[in-house]
């Protein structure tokens, strides 16, 4: 079975001026498609990887097919990880939360710290480690699935992310999404262990 390009969780509209239509055609219908399309050509090149999901393939891959792999996971998860509307931890998570940063607006800072100093292209990350959260980042097409990590949430800051948007301020492109756009409800589930099933799909 051939890799797919999920679907958006909600309109390409949905999210106004704060990451436009435009985006979402460019990185999610271009991107991330381009992703879906040569991981597709390497597999089916090659019968030893066909049959074999896209986080087998991640812990197993390397070179080209692992960045087109863990770029197809890492955007799945993502647009998961964006909701529309603002919402506020509760239950289990906020008291993570409290207990590692002392408040939402801390954590936030700490994860928008993160996402602007990540040099060049990557994903700044929140991970569940110890049953404690963990902010950290990984490069290019790098990604928590690679590592055993239990992931969280996910922010992407390649500049084909935020550059329609917000040009080369990637400050304010993070400071706006993660003050106003993540799906709290998402994270949260993710606590369960099983977010890298999430954005995972089928050999």
């Amino acid at each position: 079975m051939a890799f797919t390009l999920p679907d958006l969780p909600y309109a390409k509209t949905a999210f106004g001026e704060d990451m436009s239509a435009e985006t979402f055609d460019y990185h999610h219908g271009k991107h991330h498609n381009a992703y879906v399309t040569k991981a597709n050509e390497l597999v089916a090149a090659d019968p030893a990887l066909q049959g074999k999901s896209l986080v087998e393939l991640i812990r197993t891959a390397k070179g080209g097919l692992f960045n087109q792999v863990g770029q197809i996971w890492n955007h799945s998860f993502f647009w998961q990880c964006l909701s529309p509307e603002t919402q506020e931890p509760t239950g289990k998570l906020a008291e993570l939360i409290q207990e590692g940063f002392g408040s939402t607006d801390a954590l936030i800072e700490k994860l928008k710290a993160e996402a602007v100093g990540h040099f060049a292209s990557g994903w700044a990350a929140l991970n569940l480690t110890d049953g404690k959260l963990e902010v950290t980042s990984y490069h290019d097409a790098d990604c928590p699935v690679a590592h055993g990590a239990t992931p969280l949430f996910i922010l992407d800051v390649w500049e084909h992310a935020y550059y329609i948007d917000y040009r080369n301020a990637r400050p304010n492109f993070a400071d706006t999404i993660l003050k106003k756009h993540v799906n709290w409800a998402f994270v949260a589930e993710n606590l369960d262990g099983n977010g890298a099933e999430r954005a995972n799909q089928p050999g």
